[in-house]
């Protein structure tokens, strides 16, 4: 039963290279198309570029605030008696004014400066998606790659048990061996079956996922790269260079700015308010002009108006108390982020050099079932040992197997959570 040795190299192809059988409707997915796609249709996306728009839209309407303003108003009037003694019957007046803020207590300047920081904050808010859609992304494409490694694994598995099952059935027949022998070999082609089932199940799930996070219509594609090469460990980056790459940080380093910046414009609240209005006015109607009597008037007026906060039971003050604990409370709250991700940037660390590990001890596992499983081959086809101890070497190969795909899968998640904590994507 020399068999065994075609069938492990085949499955080394179809699982550590690239997925060439494809089936012809189906459409490659690389890594980086799936990545460039979520970037464009992911509606977690989408929703904070909306988010960065509306902030912008409300920075542009705060620069203008401090523009004069123009109001225009037309008013058509008629009147019955008795009042129509007093005010012509039927007239009409147009207004158009001028207003124009001369002094807000630098509560414009401030509001211009919040809305700036407002603008960098949903800014980094949509760096955060990004990566954790990217990061999403990439996690499913590394499984899906993985669980198609375990279809190809788990029929192949099939195909050692189903020959070993042939010769068993072929020994039992001829009287040589007990039938006990055949029925653990099926069994375990049982298991294989349900192996490949749930595989094919899991491929199934992970495409609508891709699907859905991608923006795709359907889930026909299959992945093109497969879990391949050396693995090595990354080069170790600095937690404060990481900290202040994080999106996290700068998010809430605008949170602490634009509270310190309304503690300025409730301050503002304390201040005198200085407008200056200047309308025109135009009104038409019989003898509407109460100077010389003719039927039109044209008058304008100039309207100063300051606005000065004078007693209020201390109720601005406790608001600008109020606001200032607000800062301190954010500022802790920076403080707890910044020693929170330093301890998830080791732990990201310390699992990438994990994963390294269990990548080298699960290939020497199966190098060692691999030899395992050829002795037992050959130790059977010599009538040294019997059925059962082949199926055990299948076994533990097979698992073998298992642990090496499960092993370069998690590397990779584990190489793409580090670059993604230390804010490299």
């Amino acid at each position: 039963m020399k068999t065994y040795t075609y069938i492990l190299s085949l499955v080394f192809l179809m699982v550590f290279i690239p997925f060439q059988k494809a089936n012809a409707q189906d459409n490659l997915l690389s890594l980086e198309t799936a990545k460039t796609m979520a970037l464009t249709n992911n509606k977690k996306i989408k929703k904070a570029t909306q988010t960065i728009e509306a902030a912008k839209a409300a920075k542009a309407s705060v620069y203008a605030s401090d523009k004069p303003f123009v109001d225009a108003s037309v008013m058509g009037l008629h009147v019955g008696d008795p009042l129509s003694t007093l005010l012509p019957e039927f007239n009409a007046n147009a207004s158009l004014g001028v207003t124009q803020v001369i002094y807000a207590g630098g509560k414009i300047n401030t509001a211009k400066k919040l809305s700036n920081t407002a603008v960098n904050l949903y800014t980094s808010q949509k760096e955060l998606t990004d990566s954790e859609v990217l990061l999403d992304v990439e996690t499913t494409y590394w499984q899906l790659v993985n669980v198609k490694g375990k279809v190809t694994l788990a029929t192949k598995y099939k195909a050692l048990l189903t020959e070993l099952l042939k010769d068993l059935t072929n020994l039992f027949d001829a009287g040589i061996i007990y039938k006990n022998d055949v029925l653990q070999v099926q069994v375990q082609l049982n298991q294989a079956e349900l192996d490949l089932t749930k595989a094919n199940d899991g491929v199934t799930l992970l495409k609508l996922k891709m699907a859905q996070l991608t923006g795709m219509t359907d889930t026909n594609f299959t992945v093109e790269d497969s879990i391949t090469g050396d693995v090595n460990l990354l080069s170790e980056v600095s937690k404060t260079t990481a900290i202040e790459n994080r999106p996290e940080i700068k998010m809430l380093k605008n949170a602490v700015e634009i509270e310190e910046l309304q503690t300025k414009i409730i301050n503002a609240h304390r201040k005198p308010t200085i407008a200056l209005n200047v309308s025109g006015i135009y009104a038409n109607g019989k003898q509407i002009n109460f100077s010389d009597g003719s039927n039109d008037m044209t008058s304008y007026y100039g309207l100063l108006s300051v606005n000065i906060p004078v007693f209020d039971w201390g109720s601005r003050k406790q608001k600008v108390k109020e606001q200032k604990f607000k800062v301190a409370a954010q500022k802790l709250e920076l403080e707890e982020t910044e020693e929170l991700l330093s301890l998830q940037i080791q732990n990201a660390y310390l699992e990438l050099q994990q994963s390294i590990k269990r990548v080298e001890i699960t290939e020497k596992s199966l190098q060692q079932t691999e030899e395992n499983l050829r002795l037992n081959e050959d130790r059977f086809e010599a009538g040294t040992v019997i059925g059962k101890d082949v199926l055990e070497a299948q076994v533990l190969w097979q698992q073998a197997y298992s642990e090496v795909i499960d092993a370069k899968a998690m590397y990779k998640i584990s190489e793409v959570n580090y670059k993604k904590v230390v804010g490299e994507f």
